[in-house]
This record gives structure tokens, C-alpha cells and sequence, in this order.
């Protein structure tokens, strides 16, 4: 089973819920800590670290000797890498998407490929969790790729809990793809809200089965359960604002080893999954690909 754990936004407790959804987890779980700009699972779940390996992706290099300027690698490049004004090309690698057109395109051989490190993978070791991470490099701007990456160490058979980038973007369906379940992190706040509707139709247009999470919640603002309930979007778990909680994450501790509430409400969130999921999977089934809320 794969859990993504998304958001339409930055800051709404995404890798609050990630982390203690792998922590109290009920069998041992891989976590996948795909927001690889800014990974931060490792300051909850540290532990030593078991492997690590470069991710490169092929970038074109040029042979002056062999070009004739034609512009044929201008020309079929979507992602302006590669320009050419009539005369010897210019590459711009870090817009370079890895495809390998422009090399295919080149009638005299002129370009080749060769590879450009983007990032770096991590493997470490968390009690009865393992942490995979990707960090993408400074200055790299590509960060599709390297999430795929950590994403390859999923397996079906084995529990599985990935934090996806925030937003709506690119590196979110990078991360997503593939998971069994999509639980949306959300705050009950007018902006929180306009970007939960933002991350609904994404995971919609996905396929992808999805619940709703809604963090920092209480009574003072209801526009999220409205959204939810006008939409028949099941709210699986709502975690209570708390200067606990805050305390917690701010010292680096994870709230459901700290605080007996929080893991009780993570726990029950887990008896909620682990019946919502199959059910899913199940209305799923007769129509690959359209999309049930829970």
C-alpha cells in the first residue's frame, strides 16, 4: 500500500502528518521524502545512514569541429536549452529536460550526450521506518527527475508513506503517481481552502483515490468541513491546534511520541486507511482511472 501525503500549499502540517502517520504506522514503513528542494522528514526520523547514490540526468554537449549551424536542435528543443541564431548553438543544460531530441535531430553528430548530476539519494535507517530522501542540488532547477527516483523504491507489497512536494505542480504528480491513496493536508483558513480546491482537481485529473486531513483545526472556522461535505469528500482525521504540537515540532520531536492524543488521533487515522483504501480500490476497479472520494 502507498500513502501520498499532499498539499495545495506550503506550510499547512504536510510532513507533520507524514512523519507521524510513518511513526505510528502498524508494520515497518518506507518513508519517501520527495519534497526534494527542501527535505526535512530527516529532522523527525534520524538515523544512520545506509546508502547513498548521485542522480544525473544526459545533457547535450557540443562538437564544434561537427556543427554546421543549421539549427536543428534549436528547433526541436520545447525547453529553450538549446539556441541557435544561424551559427554555433548555445546550451543552457540547467533548462535541459534530459529527452535527448536535440542529439537525435543533429544530422552531423555534433551533439552527444553527457551526464549532469542533479541531486543526490539517501537511505537511512529510523527504528522500524526507513527514510528515503532526495536532495536536489543548489541550483538546479529540475527536480522531476530525482523524485522519480526516490519514487522507484516503492513497492506494492510493502507500506509505503510518501510527502510530496507542496503545490500543484510538476514535482507533486512526480511524487504522487502511482500511490493507492492521496490523503490532502489542509488548514481551515481562506487560503488554505482556495489551494485544497486547487489540489482536489489535480489528484482528480490523476486518478488517484483521496481523503482530506485537516490540520490546525477547531471551530473557529468550518469553511473546510463545508467544502468537504458539499463535495462528499471524506475528512479521514482533523488534528486540533495545539501548542503542544507546536512545541513538539519545533524541538524536533515527533508529536505522537510526545503527546498521547496526537498519536491516538494518528492511529485512528491509520483504522481509517487501512478500511478506506481497499473500499477504493474496489470502486476503482471497474473503471481504471476515474477517481472515487472516499
Amino acid at each position: 500500500m502507498i500513502i501520498g501525503v499532499a498539499s495545495g500549499k506550503g506550510g499547512v502540517g504536510k510532513t507533520l502528518v507524514a512523519v507521524n502517520l510513518a511513526w505510528t504506522a502498524p508494520q515497518p514503513v518506507l518513508l519517501l521524502d520527495c519534497d526534494v528542494e527542501e527535505p526535512n522528514c530527516h529532522l523527525f526520523l534520524d538515523g544512520p545512514l545506509l546508502h547513498r547514490e548521485s542522480v544525473s540526468i544526459p545533457v547535450p554537449a557540443l562538437d564544434t569541429d561537427k556543427c554546421t549551424g543549421c539549427g536543428a536542435c534549436s528547433r526541436i528543443c520545447q525547453f529553450h536549452a538549446v539556441a541557435s541564431l544561424g551559427q554555433t548553438p548555445l546550451l543552457f543544460p540547467e533548462l535541459c529536460h534530459g529527452c535527448g531530441g536535440c542529439v537525435l535531430a543533429c544530422p552531423t553528430g555534433a551533439l552527444r550526450e553527457v551526464d549532469s548530476e542533479i541531486g543526490v539519494v539517501e537511505v537511512a535507517s529510523a527504528g522500524s521506518c526507513t527514510l528515503v530522501r532526495g536532495r536536489l542540488n543548489v541550483g538546479k532547477a529540475l527536480s522531476p527527475p530525482l523524485i522519480r527516483t526516490v519514487r522507484r523504491v516503492a513497492t506494492a507489497d510493502v507500506l509505503t508513506v510518501v510527502d510530496s512536494p507542496p503545490g500543484t505542480a510538476c514535482p507533486m504528480v512526480a511524487a504522487l503517481s502511482g500511490c493507492d491513496y492521496v490523503l490532502l493536508v489542509a488548514e481551515p483558513t481562506r487560503f488554505g481552502l482556495h489551494d485544497l480546491g486547487l489540489a482536489v482537481e489535480s489528484v482528480r485529473q490523476l486518478g488517484i483515490a483521496f481523503g482530506v486531513v485537516i490540520n490546525r483545526g477547531g471551530d473557529r472556522n468550518p469553511l473546510v468541513r463545508a467544502f468537504c461535505a458539499e463535495r462528499g469528500i471524506g475528512i479521514l482525521q482533523e488534528i486540533p491546534e495545539s501548542d503542544g504540537v507546536a512545541r513538539a515540532c519545533a524541538r524536533g520531536d515527533i508529536a505522537a511520541r510526545a503527546i498521547p492524543e496526537a498519536r491516538s488521533r494518528f492511529e485512528a487515522l491509520w483504522r481509517n486507511l487501512l478500511t478506506t483504501v481497499p473500499r477504493a480500490r474496489r470502486r476503482q476497479a471497474p473503471a481504471a482511472g476515474r477517481n472515487e472520494e472516499a
